[in-house]
This record gives C-alpha cells, sequence and structure tokens, in this order.
C-alpha cells in the first residue's frame, strides 16, 4: 500500500510538473505575440522620422548582420521607420559599373568581380541578395527592428526587372517590345532610350505580369513581415494598378506606401500612397541658398502644397538621399553655411524628415553606387543635431507632419532675407526663422511670450524687442 501511495504521488507530482511546464509555454507563446509591434498606424507617421539605408555602403562588411547591430542606436535619431534600399539578386547580364560600362564586357574576373551593379535591376522579386547576407539574415533584422519599435519597408521596383529576371525567358510578354519584337530598356515618351541598359521596360497593360507583381509583393507582407513599400519611378506606372496593388496588400496587413514621385495624382485618396518626395522643397532650397530664387518663393510653394494635395497627403523633406549623394554632391556642396539651417527647416516643415545613411556621421564624399564604398562612422557634428530634432519631431505635437498635421503659419518679419514661420497644435508652438543671406539680419516678431531657443537651450522674451540672426544662422523657439 505504501509503495502505492507513493507511486501515486510521484505520478500525481510528475503530471503536476508538465502542466506547469505547459502553462508556462503557454505564457511565453502568448508574451511572444502580445510583444509584436503593433501594425503601423496614422499616430506613428505625425512625429516619425524615416532613415534610408543603403546595406552595401553602410558597413565594412556590406551586410545586413552589421546594419542590424545599429539598429538599436538609430532610435536615438527619432528614426520610426527604416528603408532599406533594394535588398534583391542584382542581374549579372549588363551589370552597370561607374562610367556606364557593362561587367559582362569585361574579360578580368577580377575587374568583373568588382562591378556589383545597380540595386535597382532586380533578378528576382522574392530572393534577398547574398551579397547582405541570406533570408534569416534579413528576418533577424526586421525582428530587431520591431523589438526596438521601428518599422521597415522595401525598396521596390516596379518599372523594370534586370535581364536575368525569369520572367524574360518565361514570359516575355511581361516586357515591352520594339517593332522587332526585341525586349527594350526604358525609354522616354519620344522613344530614346533613358540610358538604364541594365533593366528591361516593364509593360503594365499585361494583368498577368501585374497580378505576379502584386504576389511578389504580397510575399514581403505576408510572410517576411515587412511594414511596406517605397516603390521606385513610379511615374510610369498606371495609377490604377497601385489602387488594386495597394488594396490587396492592406486587406493582408497595414502597410505604409511611398512613392518617388511629386505627382499629386499618386496620392489622391486613401487607397493610393500615403507619402512622396518633396522634390520641390529640395531643389528650391538649393536654388535659394545660392541667390538664385528669393526667400519668399518657399511661401509660393507652401501654398501650392496646401492646394494641389489633400490633407492627409504627407511629403518626405530630405537634405540628401542615395540619387543626390551619389550623382550631384554632398550636401555641404548644395547648401555649404546653409546646411543645418536647410536641415533644421526640413524638420520644421509640414512632412516628414528623411535620414540618408552616412548623414548621420558628417558623410562628406559621394558613395559609389555600383562598386563598394563605405560611409564613416564616427560621430561628429550631425549626429548630436539629428538627435536634438529628432526628439523635438517626435515629442512636440506643433511638429506633426502625418494626416493630422500641426497647424502653418507663415509670419510676415517684412525682410526678405529670413525665412519665418510658425507650427502650433493645441497649446503647443514652435516658430522657425532662418536667415538665408551671409549678412546679419535684425528682424522684430509680433509674437509675445517666453520662449526657449530649442538647439541652445536659450531664454527668449518675445515681445516686440529685435531679434539678430548672424549670416546662416536659424532658430527654433519653442514656447
Amino acid at each position: 500500500m505504501k509503495k502505492t501511495a507513493i507511486l501515486l504521488l510521484t505520478l500525481s507530482i510528475l503530471a503536476s510538473c508538465k502542466q506547469e511546464k505547459k502553462v508556462e509555454a503557454i505564457e511565453e507563446i502568448i508574451t511572444e505575440e502580445s510583444s509584436e509591434i503593433q501594425p503601423i498606424n496614422d499616430d506613428v507617421l505625425e512625429s516619425a522620422v524615416i532613415y534610408e539605408a543603403n546595406i552595401r555602403q553602410y558597413s565594412e562588411e556590406g551586410t545586413f548582420d552589421a546594419f542590424t547591430k545599429d539598429i538599436p542606436q538609430l532610435k536615438d535619431l527619432g528614426v520610426k521607420i527604416i528603408w532599406l534600399m533594394p535588398i534583391n539578386p542584382i542581374s549579372e547580364t549588363k551589370r552597370k559599373a561607374t562610367g556606364g560600362d557593362f561587367a559582362d564586357l569585361i574579360e578580368d574576373e577580377t575587374e568583373r568581380a568588382k562591378m556589383l551593379g545597380s540595386y535597382y535591376a532586380v533578378s528576382d522579386y522574392k530572393a534577398v541578395n547574398p551579397e547582405f547576407g541570406n533570408i534569416e539574415d534579413f528576418r533577424e533584422l526586421v525582428k530587431t527592428a520591431h523589438d526596438n519599435g521601428i518599422y521597415v519597408i522595401l525598396d521596390w521596383v516596379p518599372n523594370h526587372t534586370g535581364w536575368d529576371h525569369v520572367w524574360i525567358k518565361e514570359h516575355p510578354e511581361y516586357y515591352v517590345k520594339n517593332d522587332k519584337g526585341e525586349i527594350t530598356d526604358p525609354l522616354n515618351p519620344d522613344g530614346t532610350s533613358k540610358g538604364w541598359g541594365d533593366v528591361a521596360q516593364l509593360d503594365y497593360t499585361n494583368m498577368d505580369m501585374q497580378n505576379e507583381m502584386i504576389q511578389d509583393m504580397m510575399y514581403w507582407v505576408k510572410e517576411e513581415k515587412v511594414d511596406g513599400f517605397r516603390c521606385d519611378h513610379i511615374e510610369p506606372t498606371p495609377v490604377d494598378f497601385w489602387k488594386r496593388a495597394i488594396a490587396e496588400l492592406r486587406a493582408e496587413r497595414a502597410v505604409f506606401m511611398l512613392g518617388e514621385n511629386d505627382d499629386p495624382k499618386f496620392m489622391q485618396g486613401s487607397d493610393l500612397f500615403e507619402m512622396e518626395y518633396g522634390w520641390k522643397f529640395h531643389h528650391l532650397m538649393k536654388d535659394i541658398v545660392k541667390g538664385e530664387k528669393p526667400v519668399n518663393e518657399f511661401y509660393n510653394l507652401m501654398d501650392y502644397i496646401n492646394t494641389a494635395y489633400e490633407n492627409d497627403d504627407i511629403i518626405m523633406n530630405f537634405v540628401t538621399n542615395h540619387d543626390e549623394n551619389s550623382w550631384n554632391g554632398i550636401v555641404t556642396d548644395r547648401y555649404k553655411e546653409a546646411s543645418e539651417s536647410v536641415l533644421a527647416l526640413s524638420y520644421a516643415i509640414p512632412g516628414m524628415p528623411l535620414i540618408y545613411s552616412g548623414q548621420e556621421y558628417d558623410l562628406a564624399h559621394q558613395l559609389k553606387f555600383f562598386e563598394k564604398d563605405q560611409i564613416p562612422k564616427e560621430k561628429g557634428k550631425v549626429w548630436p543635431v539629428l538627435e536634438k530634432l529628432g526628439e523635438l519631431k517626435n515629442t512636440n505635437p506643433a511638429l506633426h507632419g502625418g494626416k493630422q498635421k500641426a497647424d502653418y503659419e507663415p509670419l510676415d518679419l517684412k525682410n526678405e532675407h529670413v525665412l519665418s514661420f510658425k507650427r502650433h497644435k493645441g497649446n503647443d508652438e514652435v516658430i522657425y526663422l532662418g536667415n538665408f543671406s551671409n549678412k546679419e539680419q535684425t528682424i522684430s516678431i509680433s509674437e509675445k511670450g517666453s520662449y526657449n531657443e530649442y538647439m541652445t537651450g536659450k531664454k527668449l522674451e518675445l515681445s516686440n524687442e529685435p531679434v539678430t540672426l548672424k549670416p546662416w544662422e536659424y532658430m527654433i523657439l519653442v514656447n
């Protein structure tokens, strides 16, 4: 009897332990599920900073893993969205190199190996570039970003593919052809080549191609949990395609859509792109800094944006990106002494500010586009500026720039060299003042009250007293 009792007691204890472990396992699963990042939403977009990650040039290794290690510190810059430049394999046929050469014409294998090609010559929409790592490495990048409250969007190339893409052989009907029936590279409206010889132009009159394109995008949303797409060169693609594609993607999961364009037609209604490039702002500020256009053109641009776009449209404001850096020079070449003033302005105006890989480390050279290069990794002057601007963007409702933007109000200082405006939402108020000239300017502000100059921490009482700005100096006043 005693042996039987002991045996029953032992079995009871073992059963209890198994039950406890089962409960613990269930609790662990529930905890894991509840810790997943919430779907991207309008609240996130109001105060977000977006970071463009050039994986190839971000580190010496040029890998997903090397970038993943640094994701936690991007939070210090206020980053809430990471845009990954194309992560797909790159076609080898007609692979492009600096200077326009094609690697398949280069006989020396060592030289050919240096030609990594354009990220935008995709050979497989549903695979990762082995140059960067494997799919598990990519998944760890996404998980790390999500664990840090940061969303990940992929750079998608809908307009063309590389010449190695499987569709070239299996579905030549997916591509635009010339009079001889040959697949063409992208063409201008007059039929001349755009000069993008390393890619083949897709034909959007073919509905089967459209369906496969949507399916390939769906893979990344459904299987890899990405949070949206930055879509390359969308102007040649039909608006109706995007209405269908975005609706299908959002039926699966909330996604954020950024289009490389500056035409409001791709943003009309809630079923199209949420954000597009602020090219007009970028080019205008270059002209103002060079003295080629007056400051008041800025106010005209803001009026245009206010009337041409819907209230919930978002503009991505930037001082550099991968195209501008590689082809048009570094930030200080464009903006010179006004570089920080324009950077601060890109955070202060309605919209979402962009940081491009290396910008935070005072990138002072043009990154190679087709070969391996590397950004600097030493924090200098720009990092602390971005840190402060990111904090203000994240925390002050007066800088909301998404679908429920803070109000924008130009201030008339009666000075043709000083750009000035007020942003406000509820009781929060931010004033931007910028002297866009090489001479000291003294201004009078009609606003009254106590303010902090945000970047320096100095207190400022406004009561019709003159304020002096040094050449190219700016102030961000917070009530």
